[in-house]
């Protein structure tokens, strides 16, 4: 095993982990940066294996912006209420059933396939794979083709940021 390796069997653990704790936190504030953990791990996945745009992204949208606004309407909500206090909720046992059926899944597969054969990256828009990921390539495309998609983004985000104030403002309002 070298090292390669074993940083991306370290990021994987560190998804998983923040995957699981997701699951059993009790508070929103600790499932928020069980989610930041779990993100900050892929991009570690996406950077050992040779995707570093991607990496970035990930970690400047994913956990930038996002988290921040996630966290924010978190800090937003009323912690008060008790509702997140309970431990399990009713779809626990079929939840639980369901995460073992899909492990055991995933676990066969893995070990019937050739994943040590097969390169790790394939480049964006070369139909070749096992060659580096270009940056250059990339950015045109974001720029020329997916510019628009990714401006109404930031004002979709945006809107649910002003939204969450006005329910907030609304329901002080109506609390006296």
């Amino acid at each position: 095993m070298n090292a390669a390796q074993a940083l991306l069997w370290f990021f994987a653990a560190g998804a998983l982990a923040g995957g699981v704790l997701m699951l059993f936190a009790r508070h929103p504030m600790r499932v928020a940066l069980a989610l930041i953990g779990s993100m900050l791990s892929l991009a570690g996945i996406y950077a050992v294996l040779g995707v570093h745009v991607v990496a970035v992204f990930q970690v400047l949208i994913y956990v930038g912006a996002v988290m921040v606004f996630m966290v924010y309407v978190i800090m937003l909500l009323d912690v008060r209420d008790p509702s997140f206090l309970r431990r399990y909720g009713p779809s626990l046992l079929p939840a639980a059933l369901l995460a073992g059926a899909v492990a055991v899944a995933l676990g066969a597969a893995v070990s019937r396939s050739t994943l040590a054969e097969a390169p790790l990256v394939a480049s964006l828009g070369d139909p070749e794979p096992g060659t580096a990921f270009a940056v250059q390539p990339f950015a045109a495309e974001l720029l020329e083709r997916y510019w628009l998609h990714f401006e109404l983004t930031s004002v979709l985000l945006l809107a649910a940021v002003v939204a969450a104030i006005a329910v907030v403002r609304s329901g002080r309002r109506h609390d006296g």
